[in-house]
């Protein structure tokens, strides 16, 4: 039932009345959120997630409501219902799942190890954080690669790498791997490219690369 409700159902038509106005869909989410069934719970998340991208408060204010006291199964439906928002950096989602919209960590350092970047092989970067907080702090960091069109331009495409709790005065570096590779989704193109690092949904650094085909 809430798969067939969700309003940008991605293998059948966009429900057009449902993106305009949700409410009438949020009975049979409340009524599903606890369902035993691990797919169950993950179509509830999914519609939410398709509601988040037209009502980011709305959601942001659920999550929040059913975060109080929410199983560990619970507290899981709601942060992937949130995934797009947290991505975007959107500061009531932030608040609601625990995570300061603008936490208190200094940036020691950033580094790209190659400017020039082989098509089929990877972009290798890494920061290095410093928490600055008198408590331990939730941290979502994520990566965007700005990747360049036929045209010219760049399209930004965000992309998840972990989750942390940084503590007091802990300095901590951290590396990543990027694989830029043949996919079936995306046509790369030669020239300028960009990597972002995201902490809460905010740049924190970046810098360019060349991709050589």
């Amino acid at each position: 039932m809430s798969e067939g409700s969700r309003p940008r159902l991605p293998w059948g038509l966009r429900l057009a009345p449902l993106v305009a106005d949700p409410a009438p869909i949020f009975p049979l989410l409340e009524a599903l959120k606890d369902d035993p069934s691990e797919y169950v719970r993950r179509s509830v998340a999914n519609s939410l997630n398709d509601i988040a991208k037209d009502h980011p408060d709305l959601v942001a204010g659920l999550a929040a409501r059913w975060l109080k006291g929410a199983s560990n199964p619970r507290a899981r439906l709601v942060r992937h219902a949130c995934r797009s928002l947290i991505k975007a950096g959107h500061v009531k989602t932030l608040t609601a799942l625990g995570y300061a919209a603008r936490p208190k960590i200094k940036l020691i350092g950033f580094a790209l190890a190659m400017p020039r970047v082989r098509y089929g092989t990877h972009a290798v970067f890494a920061v290095e954080l410093l928490g600055m907080g008198a408590e331990p702090q939730e941290i979502v960091l994520d990566y965007v690669i700005h990747h360049r069109k036929k045209n010219g331009g760049t399209t930004a495409k965000v992309f998840k790498w972990r989750t942390l709790t940084l503590k007091p005065k802990q300095a901590l570096k951290l590396e990543r791997r990027h694989p830029i590779r043949p996919i079936t989704t995306r046509v790369y193109y030669p020239g300028r490219h960009r990597v972002e690092v995201l902490i809460n949904g905010r740049a924190c650094a970046g810098a360019d690369f060349e991709l050589v085909m």
